[in-house]
């Protein structure tokens, strides 16, 4: 299938990678939406919390969203309140300790932990038998999606998936994220996750989950890991079963399995964007017949504002993702009326 050369233009006041990536990130203003909570309690005592907008349930998206992200980031909201114009409703994901409340577990999210969004899928699929289903993931969120597509192939009745900004060989963005200015990037993403590590741990100390609390002890003190390869080694491979880093990177890189997905699936990636190189973008080759990867000159991560006016951006991802998921589910002759 084809990779196509998509002509994003950035808005001229931020033609930068950074300046595309940042602007979003530090000044995009909330939407403020008037949203439904729904805690899903999982099989092993945790539990996930889902933001619900709207109330067509026959055409129902699920969001996920980035590393040190939850529902509330800019790029959910925006895309929540935009898909609602289109007809669709929307369902974001927080991963496990991202809604507000650390999770009971010692066990977080990573780049390929895709058991809870199979139970988020499967709970929601359950529920609504007929509903038209689409996916959307952002960053990590991408990776997850991408991973999980492939894991289960033909097994899942979705009409449409659409990733952003995915670091699809995650030691590739781990080592891009150690050179020049993405530096600046790596020390906020580490500062956040330290703290999300530490408060869990006073989370279960408070509430009595002590076993749970002694797993994340046992990682040591953080203070002194200055990279992914070392947060990745200490932190996630330990609790989730990998056997170091390489392991984890190995097995949780998106790229491995595009070619199994066979959801009807949009990929946007960006030449310049700072959390990788143009080295993680696949060929044409490893691509599913059913996917499109569109490859933008500029756009930055989880960036691509454009517009022409001096302080006021055109987020782009807000017209390109519900043009995507409208085409195809009309193409796949789901009559919303039904």
């Amino acid at each position: 299938m084809p990779v196509l050369q998509r002509d994003f233009k950035s808005v001229w006041w931020l033609n930068n990678p950074h300046l595309q990536t940042l602007y979003p990130a530090l000044w995009r203003k909330a939407v403020p939406l008037d949203r439904r909570r729904e805690r899903l309690s999982t099989a092993d005592g945790d539990f996930i919390d889902l933001d619900w907008y709207g109330d067509n349930n026959r055409a129902l998206v699920i969001l996920m969203h980035g590393l040190s992200g939850s529902s509330s980031s800019g790029y959910i909201l925006g895309l929540q309140q935009v898909l609602l114009d289109q007809g669709f409703s929307s369902v974001a994901m927080n991963f496990r300790g991202c809604s507000g409340e650390p999770n009971r577990l010692a066990r977080c999210y990573h780049s390929g932990e895709t058991e809870d969004i199979a139970f988020v899928y499967q709970s929601l699929r359950q529920r609504y038998p007929d509903a038209a289903m689409a996916a959307v993931g952002f960053s990590l969120g991408g990776n997850v999606l991408l991973k999980w597509l492939g894991e289960q192939g033909d097994k899942l009745s979705l009409f449409a998936a659409v990733a952003v900004s995915v670091p699809l060989v995650l030691s590739e963005c781990a080592s891009k994220l150690d050179k020049g200015f993405s530096r600046i990037y790596r020390r906020y993403l580490l500062t956040e996750l330290k703290h999300y590590i530490r408060n869990k741990q006073r989370y279960l100390d408070q509430h009595g989950f002590d076993q749970e609390a002694e797993k994340l002890r046992r990682l040591g003190d953080l203070s002194d890991i200055h990279s992914f390869w070392q947060y990745d080694d200490r932190v996630v491979a330990k609790l989730h079963g990998f056997k170091d880093v390489a392991d984890y990177y190995s097995r949780a890189s998106s790229r491995q399995f595009l070619p199994a997905i066979r959801v009807p699936t949009l990929l946007i990636q960006a030449k310049d964007d700072p959390f990788m190189t143009r080295s993680v973008l696949p060929d044409a080759a490893e691509l599913a017949p059913c996917m499109v990867m569109e490859v933008c000159s500029g756009g930055g991560h989880v960036g691509f504002v454009g517009g022409r006016k001096l302080h006021s951006a055109a987020y782009w991802l807000d017209k390109r993702i519900p043009a995507f998921l409208r085409e195809k589910l009309e193409s796949s002759g789901y009559s919303e009326g039904s």
